[in-house]
């Protein structure tokens, strides 16, 4: 299945000197349908034609290709979710340091001016560059925080 997603991250995996296969398609089909981050086993649960090991390896691939964004939360899973850049959705998670389980937020218009002016102040202080940011909230979510 091609979505509006197929070219850009064709193009992503090119220009790192990889092919677009079959796995991988089916990995960017997987996360675009889901619309949240997801564990390897629930990608399984939602691909099960695909193999572990090969999950594994085309992820590595896809997230060196700037098509994917690992998640590292404080489980033993981490979540992978379509790159920000490749979709147009910036958005920002919080995190629940008890389940594990993440969710997106919206990047909401203040904040990110707030945050582009901090990140302004520290590349003139540091002389570093920003390229682009992620903020992870963590906490407790709705369901840890009443236990």
């Amino acid at each position: 299945m091609r979505t509006d997603l197929t070219q850009p991250a064709e193009d992503r995996l090119r220009g790192k000197n990889q092919r677009f296969t079959g796995k991988r398609a089916a990995l960017v089909e997987a996360l675009a349908a889901a619309g949240r981050p997801l564990t390897i086993p629930q990608i399984l649960e939602l691909k099960p034609a695909l193999a572990q090991s090969s999950v594994y390896r085309n992820l590595q691939i896809l997230e060196r290709a700037g098509v994917v964004q690992r998640i590292v939360t404080t489980d033993e899973h981490a979540r992978f979710e379509l790159a920000d850049e490749l979709t147009g959705n910036h958005h920002h998670h919080v995190v629940c340091t008890v389940c594990g389980n993440v969710e997106d937020v919206p990047a909401m218009d203040g904040v990110e001016a707030s945050l582009h002016a901090a990140i302004d102040q520290i590349d003139r202080a540091t002389g570093f560059t920003t390229e682009q940011h992620r903020v992870d909230l963590l906490g407790r979510c709705r369901n840890c925080a009443k236990s």
